[in-house]
C-alpha cells in the first residue's frame, strides 16, 4: 500500500470542488494562527502552506486533492446574508445575519478560533452582535468554542438551539470514556504529528483539530420534531429533526428568506463515518440513508444553495438534490449490501474485503473514503448487528495481545526468525500481513529496537499510501510513539465546562465507572444520601459489591436503610466537592469518613495508555 496512482480515481480535471470552495472568498485570517491567552499556539493554517505544491510520493493523490480543498481559510459569503469561517478550525463556523445582530452556527472545538472566526467576520461586516447559537450536532468540533463567540457577560437573552438530547449526548461522549476517546483521537487526528508532505497532511473532514479551550453554553431551545419553526433576530429557521444519522443528536435547517440550507454533518464532500476511529456509538446507516432521502421531499425547492458543517457548499438546486441522492443511496448500499453478504455468512473482515462501491458512486469525488471508509464502515454495520464476535468457536476465547503475541513468535522459531519473515512479506509488498508479523513480535518482545524501527517504517509506507485521511495518521503516529514514545492526547475534551452541564445522575454515572471495583468489593456496604438543595432532590449512592448505584427520590423520602452520611448541599457544591474542593459550606450529618472512604475507590485513568506497544 505504498502511494497510490490516479487509477480508479475520478478525473483530476473536474475542476467543480476548488471552483466552489474558492467561490465567495472574502478575506483569509493573516496570519493564519491563532494563540491562547499564554502565547501557546491553538491553531496554525499556515502550517499547511506545503500543500501548494504537488502531490509527493509519501501521499496518496487522492487525499492530497482533498487535504489542498480543505487547507482553504478565511471569510467567504455563501449567499446574501450567510458567511462561513472556514480553515480556522476542523469544522467551519456560519453566521447568518438578523435584524440586529448575527446567528452564529457551529463555533468550532475552542474558543480561541471562534473568537478569531468572529472577529474576521466582524472586520469585514461590522460589530453586530451575536443574537442567537445554534449547535447541529452533539459533537465537541461544533459546540467547543460556545464562549469565543458568547462569553457569560452576553449570555443573557440570547436563545441558543440545538436538538432534543444535544446536551446528554454532547456530555456523556466527551467525559464516561472521554480519556480513551482522547488518547485514539491523537492517532486519528495525527495531532502530534508535523505538518509536511510526509506527516500530517489533514483528516479528509478538514486539517485538524484545535488544541484550546473547550467550552459549552447550554441549550435553551429544544428542537423536538420535524417541521418546528423558530424566528431568532428575525431570521425563520424550518427544522428536520435528524436523530442516529452522523450524532445521536443532530439536525438539518433551512433559513427560509435566504433559501439557504445547512445539512449538518449529514452530508459532507466525502464518505463519512459509521464508526469513527476514536470511538463512539455505532450509527445508524439506514436511518441516515432514510433521513437524506426524507430531506429531498421535506425541503423540496426551498434552496439555492446547501452548505455543512465542513468543507465548502453546493450551489444550485438541482446540485445539491443529486448530492443528497448520491450520498443517500451510498449509506444505503454500504448498508444493505454489508447486510446481504453477512446474511450469506461472511464475516467483517470478509465483507470489507469483497464490497465495492457502484461505479457511479466510485466515481464521485464526495464518495471518497477520505474520512470514513469503506472497509472500517463495513465492519461497522457488521458490528452494529452482529458485534464482535463472528461465529467462529477459535475467536471467542482468544488469548488477549502479550501472550497472543509470545506463541506467535515462538511458533516463527524465535524474534529473529519472525523479524527475517516481516522483512520477506514487507520486501514483496504484502505491508498488511509485515504490520501483523512485527507487531507480534513488538508485543512479545517490546524492548527490541531493530523490531520497533521495522514495524515503524511498515507503518509510514502503509500510512503514505492511505487514501483515508484518519488511516494515514493513524498509521503515522504508531511509527512516531514507536519511534520515541511520545504521545498524549493534544485535545481533552472533558472539561470544567462540559462537566458543570452534566445532571447529577450523570455527575455519579461518571463517577461509578471510575470505581476501582476489585478494591471496593472488598469493602462493607456504603450508603451516603445527597440532598441537592436546587433540585429539591435526593440522590441515594450505594457502594456495594464494587458497584455504585445511585437513584434519585422526592426531597421528602427517606429509603431504608438510613443513610451512612447525608450531605445538603447546591449542584455547584457537588461539582467543587467532585473536584476535590472539601466540604466547606456543606451540611453534613453522619459519619464523614464514609466520603474518603467513597473518595479513596475512584481511581484516575491514564491519558497516555499505551496503544502500538504492550
Amino acid at each position: 500500500m505504498d502511494a497510490a496512482p490516479r487509477d480508479g480515481l475520478p478525473p483530476f480535471e473536474d475542476r467543480t470542488d476548488f471552483e466552489n470552495a474558492d467561490r465567495g472568498f472574502v478575506s483569509a485570517l493573516v496570519p493564519g494562527v491563532v494563540t491562547a491567552d499564554d502565547g501557546r499556539v491553538v491553531w496554525d493554517a499556515d502550517a499547511y502552506g506545503f500543500l501548494d505544491g504537488d502531490c509527493p510520493a509519501t501521499a496518496h493523490p487522492g487525499l492530497w486533492r482533498q487535504s489542498q480543498l480543505c487547507a482553504r481559510q478565511g471569510l467567504y459569503e455563501v449567499t446574501e446574508g450567510v458567511y462561513q469561517v472556514r480553515g480556522l478550525d476542523l469544522a467551519n463556523m456560519t453566521l447568518v445575519e438578523g435584524h440586529d445582530g448575527v446567528l452564529v452556527v457551529d463555533p468550532l472545538v475552542s474558543s480561541e478560533c471562534a473568537a478569531a472566526a468572529l472577529a474576521l467576520y466582524r472586520r469585514h461586516r461590522g460589530e453586530r452582535p451575536v443574537t442567537g447559537l445554534i449547535y447541529t450536532h452533539s459533537h465537541v468540533d461544533h459546540f467547543g468554542g460556545a464562549r469565543g463567540v458568547l462569553p457569560p457577560d452576553e449570555e443573557s437573552g440570547v436563545p441558543v438551539l440545538a436538538p432534543v438530547g444535544f446536551l446528554e449526548h454532547a456530555v456523556s461522549e466527551n467525559v464516561f470514556a472521554g480519556p480513551a476517546i482522547a488518547r485514539r483521537a491523537d492517532f486519528m487526528y495525527g495531532a502530534s504529528l508535523p505538518k509536511a508532505p510526509d506527516g500530517q497532511i489533514g483528516t479528509g473532514l478538514g486539517a485538524t483539530v484545535s488544541t484550546g479551550t473547550v467550552t459549552l453554553v447550554p441549550p435553551t431551545v429544544d428542537i423536538t420534531h420535524s417541521g418546528q419553526t423558530e424566528v431568532v433576530d428575525g431570521v425563520r429557521i424550518l427544522f428536520q429533526l435528524t436523530p442516529g444519522t452522523e450524532a445521536p443528536a443532530e439536525m438539518n435547517f433551512l433559513f427560509t428568506e435566504q433559501r439557504a440550507l445547512c445539512l449538518a454533518e449529514n452530508v459532507t464532500h466525502t464518505l463519512h463515518n459509521i464508526l469513527t476511529l476514536r470511538g463512539a456509538l455505532v450509527r445508524d446507516a439506514r436511518i441516515w440513508s432514510r433521513y437524506l432521502d426524507e430531506a429531498i421531499d421535506f425541503f423540496g425547492d426551498a434552496y439555492d444553495v446547501a452548505f455543512a458543517s465542513h468543507h465548502w457548499p453546493t450551489w444550485g438546486h438541482e446540485n445539491v438534490v443529486r448530492l443528497l441522492a448520491e450520498q443517500r443511496d451510498l449509506y444505503a448500499y454500504l448498508h444493505d449490501q454489508t447486510l446481504r453478504l453477512l446474511n450469506s455468512g461472511l464475516t467483517g473482515p470478509e465483507i470489507a474485503e469483497e464490497l465495492r462501491l457502484p461505479p457511479a458512486l466510485e466515481a464521485a469525488w464526495h464518495a471518497r473514503g477520505y474520512y470514513g471508509s469503506l472497509n472500517h464502515n463495513v465492519k461497522a454495520v457488521y458490528q452494529r448487528y452482529l458485534g464482535w464476535y463472528d461465529g467462529n468457536p477459535a475467536h471467542l476465547w482468544e488469548h488477549p495481545p502479550v501472550p497472543l503475541a509470545e506463541r506467535y513468535v515462538e511458533m516463527a522459531g524465535g524474534p529473529a526468525a519472525m523479524l527475517a519473515a516481516a522483512r520477506r512479506y514487507a520486501d514483496a509488498g504484502d505491508l498488511r500481513f509485515a504490520a501483523t508479523l512485527l507487531n507480534h513480535l513488538v508485543f512479545a518482545e517490546p524492548g527490541d529496537e531493530e523490531a520497533r524501527r521495522t514495524l515503524a517504517g511498515v507503518y509510514e509506507r502503509l500510512g503514505h499510501g492511505s487514501e483515508n485521511g484518519p488511516w494515514r495518521n493513524i498509521y503515522l503516529t504508531g511509527a512516531q510513539e514507536l519511534l520515541s514514545e511520545a504521545g498524549g492526547p493534544a485535545v481533552t475534551t472533558d472539561s470544567a465546562e462540559l462537566t458543570s452541564a452534566l445532571s447529577v445522575g450523570m455527575l455519579l454515572d461518571s463517577l461509578a465507572v471510575r470505581i476501582d471495583g476489585p478494591r471496593a468489593a472488598r469493602e462493607p456496604r456504603l450508603i451516603i444520601d445527597l440532598v441537592v438543595i436546587d433540585e429539591q432532590r435526593r440522590h441515594r449512592i450505594n457502594l456495594e459489591h464494587g458497584a455504585l448505584t445511585h437513584r434519585s427520590l422526592p426531597l421528602h423520602r427517606a429509603p431504608r436503610p438510613q443513610a451512612g452520611l447525608t450531605l445538603t448541599l447546591t449542584r455547584p457544591e457537588l461539582l467543587g466537592l467532585l473536584a476535590g474542593k472539601g466540604l466547606a459550606g456543606i451540611g453534613t450529618e453522619g459519619d464523614r469518613e464514609l466520603l474518603k472512604r467513597l473518595f479513596s475507590h475512584v481511581s484516575r485513568p491514564d491519558r497516555g495508555f499505551p496503544i502500538v506497544t504492550p
